[in-house]
């Protein structure tokens, strides 16, 4: 469990320490940590918010948040927040997860969960690999892409891309799904705006909601932080584009965001 427990009745207190982050230069998961700690003061809900991490790059940031975190064992984060929400209906309860761990050894958990609607919200970052152990090949990796268990880049054989966002839209007890993205201040705006939405979506009681971003792994594609945002406008959402998928209200949007 989270070592900076919660203290004081101020539900806006800062939720993101004031000390550097941990992450590769040009990773994108500290812009996401910011965001999603910003949405919780915001909403004033700090007091009542509960994180479950998994295991990835990330697991490290239950350190660097002034609230309630667990780490869950890989894969087992949407399963872990389950049990929790059950037991606290009264909490706001959430996942942070990589592709990886969300779409590999926890897509079971994931699907299932979403099809009983239960009254979570989990956070997928995707950023094509996995991030932690090597940069290998992820549910996520585009084809031709070069990791380090597809030097060559991934061929059909490798099986083709995930689409996550676009699976759960399909379920009826999904309340809010959306894919946003962190390589523009623009799209920054608005993943921020997508993790309020899913946020709200769950305190209102409207189901299973999930927002997926995509974010930028310089390090594993060998490439400038400069040079690995513009990898995502020009390769990843092109492949992974961003939408809201649907609304709590069931509605379907058309158009991108």
């Amino acid at each position: 469990m989270n070592q900076n427990p919660v203290k004081g009745k101020n539900p806006n207190r800062p939720v993101l320490l004031d000390k550097p982050l941990p992450y590769c230069p040009g990773c994108g998961h500290g812009i996401i940590n910011r965001l999603l700690s910003e949405a919780i003061s915001e909403l004033g809900i700090r007091e009542k918010s509960i994180g479950v991490v998994g295991i990835g790059c990330y697991t490290i940031m239950h350190k660097y948040l002034k609230m309630d975190t667990f780490c869950a064992l890989h894969g087992r984060a949407v399963a872990v927040s389950t049990g929790i929400k059950r037991s606290r209906p009264e909490n706001v309860v959430f996942t942070y997860q990589g592709d990886g761990d969300c779409a590999a050894i926890g897509m079971g958990e994931l699907v299932h969960a979403a099809g009983r609607g239960e009254n979570i919200t989990v956070i997928m970052v995707n950023n094509g690999v996995y991030g932690m152990t090597g940069g290998q090949m992820s549910p996520t990796t585009l084809m031709g892409q070069k990791t380090s268990t597809t030097p060559l880049g991934r061929e059909p054989r490798n099986g083709a891309p995930l689409h996550v966002p676009e699976i759960l839209s399909a379920i009826d007890c999904t309340g809010y799904v959306a894919r946003v993205a962190v390589n523009t201040p623009r799209n920054v705006r608005k993943a921020k705006k997508s993790i309020i939405q899913a946020f709200q979506t769950q305190i209102q009681e409207k189901g299973f909601s999930f927002v997926e971003i995509v974010s930028q792994c310089p390090t594993h594609l060998r490439l400038s932080p400069v040079e690995a945002v513009d990898w995502v406008e020009d390769q990843m959402i092109s492949e992974h584009r961003l939408r809201v998928f649907k609304t709590a209200k069931g509605d379907k949007w058309k158009k991108g965001l």
